[in-house]
């Protein structure tokens, strides 16, 4: 069996040889996660740190700005996955201990890279930690065809009015009160707010699929899912909704990885308030 969104810690238990990667981190803090890591993570994980692995440089060969957390080559991220030890078939577990925003932007990227076997780990471990990092032995693993999609900037702005947007950002930042960390506030012109954490529950779990699938079709509507466009302010949070409606039977929208920071970034944008 493989679990391809959610994985509980009782089922984690019972997997056999899962390469398991902690990508624990903090905006305000980017050091914090690793020292977590050291302090103890669970028995045979992994650290990415979402600068250094999950992301690549923020201009582009043109010197334009690509957002705060642009996409690695995809070659350069199969190549460290290989590094780390994945193969074809073998089961990934992504977790972090934020709530799951980091862990399923790996979860979304492993997907990118076309491994389906991917799934992020629903609330906190309950089980024993480690300080031990275990060792890897390298594979031959080859990417296959992605099975997410993305969409850029320039491609969004034609298509607006026509896709339905969702922001994952905090409420006070889409509506423009404040932006701590972009240059303009505010928010792309026709999108939805639903703030990433509105995925989860009292205990720390993602809601059930059922309600998950309830809450986002609110959204959708009258759009199907293929129509779905997912942002935030650079490219992280958004894979937290993109997994709830994964993990909730709707399918696969598209990626803005650039997002709210790339988009901010561009004067001939429309940008709306409120």
């Amino acid at each position: 069996m493989s679990f391809t969104s959610l994985i509980s810690a009782a089922e984690l238990r019972t997997l056999a040889d899962p390469l398991i990667l902690d990508c624990s981190f903090d905006l305000a803090d980017t050091d914090a996660g690793e020292r977590a890591y050291a302090a103890g993570h669970i028995t045979g994980a992994l650290y990415l740190h979402l600068d250094r692995d999950l992301c690549g440089p923020k201009t582009g060969p043109d010197g334009a700005f690509r957002g705060r957390h642009p996409l690695p080559e995809r070659e350069a991220f199969a190549a460290l996955m290989r590094r780390l030890g994945l193969r074809a078939g073998r089961q990934v577990v992504c977790y972090d201990h934020q709530g799951g925003p980091y862990a399923s932007r790996c979860w979304w990227m492993l997907r990118w890279l076309g491994h389906a076997e991917v799934a992020v780990l629903d609330g906190v471990w309950d089980g024993e930690r480690t300080t031990d990092v275990p060792s890897t032995t390298a594979t031959d693993w080859q990417p296959g065809t992605p099975l997410v999609g993305q969409i850029d900037a320039a491609t969004l702005q034609k298509r607006l009015g026509n896709v339905r947007l969702i922001d994952a950002r905090a409420p006070e930042r889409f509506r423009g009160e404040v932006e701590p960390l972009d240059k303009l506030a505010g928010h792309i012109p026709g999108a939805s707010n639903r703030l990433f954490k509105n995925n989860l529950g009292a205990d720390g779990r993602f809601k059930p699929a059922a309600e998950l699938r309830a809450e986002f079709q609110a959204l959708l509507a009258p759009h199907g899912a293929d129509a779905v466009v997912h942002q935030c302010g650079s490219g992280v949070t958004a894979c937290h909704n993109l997994l709830a409606m994964s993990h909730a039977g709707l399918g696969d929208g598209l990626l803005y990885v650039g997002s709210w920071s790339e988009w901010s970034d561009h004067s001939s944008r429309p940008v709306a308030k409120g």
